[in-house]
């Protein structure tokens, strides 16, 4: 009798437990929920209405989608930002792996090295913005440097060309951290032996890392483009802080373009229109990749 009291005492903790995991999970899921969740279906219901905040919503159906397709300022800012990617994107990539390449070899204070790339990553990117600025600035501290050695200042901040390559430089300097580490954890998975044979088969340090390194780190860097690709598609508080989306709209990016037909022109419909075809081209973008990632398999 006994026995069978103790039986059905572990049969209910087992029971009472059982719904212990789902409450240490709750409160991400409450959270995740009400900022991105309920957000995201509100946006979609937005979508299909004009609306400006303040008068009520009207259905419109599928014409916000259709004015989007003849929206020349929309079409504009996303070129600008697939341009931006096209340059940050493999930019980044290039220079973090080669940073946790470095960073992985037995080095001294390596921890230290690890803490300092890693560092602005810690960094709101309003203040990393406005860092930049100061250094970008038409009296800052590049063209004081420029100056002090006689050379003539430069107007980073009214050229075109040179707003874009702040913009590539401050977003490199402020995610090559994350990626190191994403990099790192890649690199020190693959198996010692591979590089053992390759040194005795008397493999270069370039044959070694074309034919050894690249296609074994081939999964962290699908993972790494596509985040530094979703990364550079959401640009908007750096931008913001940095160059205000000029000189003139030259570094206006979509999610600026948004953010102002949403709330400077009070077309909350179309703004979430807007968001819900970026959300869709991101999603095709990312599938496309992750099949070429696998070799055109199924």
């Amino acid at each position: 009798m006994s026995t069978q009291a103790s039986a059905v005492k572990k049969r209910r903790r087992e029971q009472s437990m059982g719904w212990t995991p789902y409450l240490f999970v709750l409160p991400n899921l409450l959270i995740f929920s009400v900022f991105i969740v309920i957000p995201t279906i509100i946006g979609f219901v937005y979508s299909f209405h004009k609306y400006d905040g303040l008068n009520p919503m009207e259905f419109v159906g599928f014409d916000n989608y259709k004015a989007i397709f003849m929206n020349e300022e929309f079409w504009g800012a996303l070129g600008k930002t697939a341009r931006y990617a096209l340059f940050a994107v493999p930019s980044i990539y290039c220079v973090s792996l080669a940073v946790a390449m470095m960073l992985i070899q037995p080095l001294r204070a390596k921890g230290l090295f690890r803490s300092i790339f890693y560092w602005p990553t810690m960094i709101s990117y309003i203040i990393v913005g406005l860092t930049w600025k100061w250094i970008f600035g038409d009296f800052g501290i590049m063209n004081y440097v420029l100056t002090l050695f006689g050379g003539e200042s430069v107007q980073f901040m009214s050229n075109p060309f040179f707003a874009n390559l702040s913009v590539i430089i401050a977003t490199v300097w402020s995610r090559l951290g994350f990626y190191m580490v994403i990099f790192m954890a890649g690199l020190q998975v693959i198996p010692s032996d591979y590089y053992e044979a390759a040194r005795l088969d008397g493999a270069s340090k370039i044959r070694v890392f074309r034919s050894i390194t690249l296609p074994l780190l081939k999964p962290t860097t699908v993972l790494v483009i596509m985040l530094a690709l979703i990364d550079a598609f959401k640009a908007y508080p750096l931008l913001f802080a940095l160059t205000g989306g000029g000189p003139g709209r030259e570094t206006t990016f979509i999610v600026q373009y948004i953010y102002e037909t949403g709330f400077a022109k009070q077309e909350l419909g179309m703004a979430s229109a807007m968001s819900v075809v970026l959300f869709v081209l991101i999603c095709l973008f990312t599938a496309l990749q992750n099949k070429l990632s696998k070799g055109g398999e199924n």
